[in-house]
């Protein structure tokens, strides 16, 4: 098997950083050395296949992207990155592994919905791959089978408390779904918006006649995600069963997550880039139909009301514990103008997995966020909380080797043309500056991207079964 030395670069990890070279024999990393070490021998870099100059550079664990909706039905439409084109652009921003969510809906079998997947991503990932499950029938049926999934490596399950008739569950159905994933030892995930109040008003909204995508945001509004956070964070804890809130975007809905842990709760959150950047005024309020292009759920916040510089905040405090994508992406052509004239028909999503690890690496620039917790929020800390810690997310003997060289003095420019690898007709991120540069990824050994382009491939990606969450206490 292949051996590759990544010399002269400082290894980060979560909770420090070190000069160290990097040898990685076949799909692992088999050793973390002190620069100039002989303890494999006097010429170790004359002795390997490959040697990978990394001075001057940062040596980082692969990104891990634990929110992912690749191909995802949504709309009338689907998402439009294929589990080989969005896997392909991941592998280009540095990230060496998704999380997608295979989809049950009321009426259908998990076990069907779990074997879709699983067709739709065999063979054609670029990088490693994992599934949640989403439940969006609870029945006597799926709970039943909800017992199956930790025999399949799928340790987590997503419900919503919004999108009445497409997966909504109400709270007799959340308390029933806790209930058995406290006795697995599953992770509870959770769309945490009042799905019921937001119809009304997003009803009302049209009704008078405010159509544009501005108001998505409006029907969409701070309280009903506060409330439904607190809602599910009161089921957990009757249940007592571990809860992740997904897509955290109200600083309202931190102060819940903030309280129960305090608290002593197994209660955890997750942010997005959207949420730390973009706001309601500046991009769902875009002249026009613009602003369908930032149409998602949970919402974009507003910035006059302080909610991305909280965000930033509970980074820091460990109130919100990682940075996801919620990646979902749609074309502006052919898919969100559907809803030109009803901002209700706009499919919710926005393409960001290619920019996490830059659009994260620039908080460290702009200082708020170290180094270390960059590392840890996009990769250590998402291994942990999903049960592949060891495995994922560390530089470390035994670790598989994904590993992404950093240049902090090199210069990304986001956009169309620029860098955009995913499938869609716009980027949500045009015009954004990185004061970094991914420059080499490593998948499991193989070198995916480097300086003189994309080496990956279709199928390289293995599907990855997990193990419990590491994160609870």
């Amino acid at each position: 098997m292949a051996t590759t030395l990544i010399s002269g670069g400082t290894v980060v990890s979560a909770t420090g950083r070190v000069l160290a070279d990097v040898l990685v024999d076949g799909e692992t990393i088999a050793a973390v050395l002190a620069p100039g070490s002989t303890l494999l021998g006097h010429d170790l870099a004359g002795s390997v296949d490959r040697v990978i100059d990394a001075t001057g550079r940062y040596v980082i664990p692969g990104g891990v992207d634990a929110h992912t909706h690749m191909e995802l039905p949504f709309g009338g439409t689907a998402a439009s990155d294929t589990f080989e084109s969005g896997t392909r652009a991941a592998a280009w921003g540095g990230t060496t592994t998704i999380i997608d969510f295979a989809v049950q809906r009321a009426g259908e079998r998990v076990e069907d919905g779990l074997a879709a997947w699983h067709a739709k991503a065999a063979g054609r990932c670029a990088i490693d791959y994992a599934f949640h499950q989403i439940i969006g029938g609870v029945d006597d049926a799926s709970l039943r089978a909800m017992e199956l999934l930790v025999d399949e490596g799928i340790t987590s399950y997503k419900l919503f408390m919004a999108y009445p008739g497409v997966f909504y569950s109400d709270d007799a159905q959340i308390l029933r779904a806790m209930q058995k994933a406290a006795d697995l030892g599953l992770l509870t995930m959770m769309h945490a918006e009042n799905g019921p109040a937001i119809d009304v008003l997003a009803a009302q909204l049209v009704e008078a006649g405010r159509t544009d995508p501005y108001f998505h945001g409006i029907a969409r509004a701070w309280q009903l995600e506060e409330e439904a956070t607190h809602r599910a964070i009161m089921l957990a804890d009757l249940t007592k069963a571990p809860l992740y809130v997904v897509h955290v975007s109200a600083k309202q809905a931190v102060a819940q997550l903030a309280w129960a842990r305090d608290n002593g709760a197994n209660v955890f959150g997750e942010t997005c880039p959207q949420y730390l950047y973009l706001s309601l005024e500046d991009q769902l309020g875009a002249p026009g139909f613009e602003g369908a292009k930032w149409v998602c759920s949970t919402p974009l916040r507003s910035r006059e009301e302080g909610h991305q510089h909280h965000m930033w905040q509970a980074l820091r405090t460990n109130d919100i514990q990682m940075v996801s994508t919620d990646h979902c992406p749609f074309c502006m052509k052919g898919q969100k103008d559907l809803g030109v004239g009803d901002f209700r028909a706009i499919p919710n999503g926005i393409g960001s997995v290619e920019h996490r690890m830059d659009l994260m690496y620039q908080g460290v620039v702009t200082g708020e966020l170290t180094l270390e917790r960059w590392v840890e929020l996009t990769s250590t800390t998402p291994a942990r909380m999903f049960g592949l810690h060891g495995r994922k997310g560390v530089i470390a003997p035994g670790a598989d080797a994904d590993v992404v060289v950093y240049d902090p003095n090199g210069h990304t420019s986001i956009g169309v043309g620029k860098t955009h690898h995913m499938n869609m007709d716009h980027s949500a991120w045009e015009g954004y500056e990185i004061d970094g540069h991914v420059d080499v990824v490593l998948s499991r050994g193989l070198v995916v991207v480097d300086d003189e382009g994309y080496h990956g491939r279709p199928g390289h990606g293995a599907f990855v079964r997990r193990g419990l969450s590491q994160y609870l206490v």
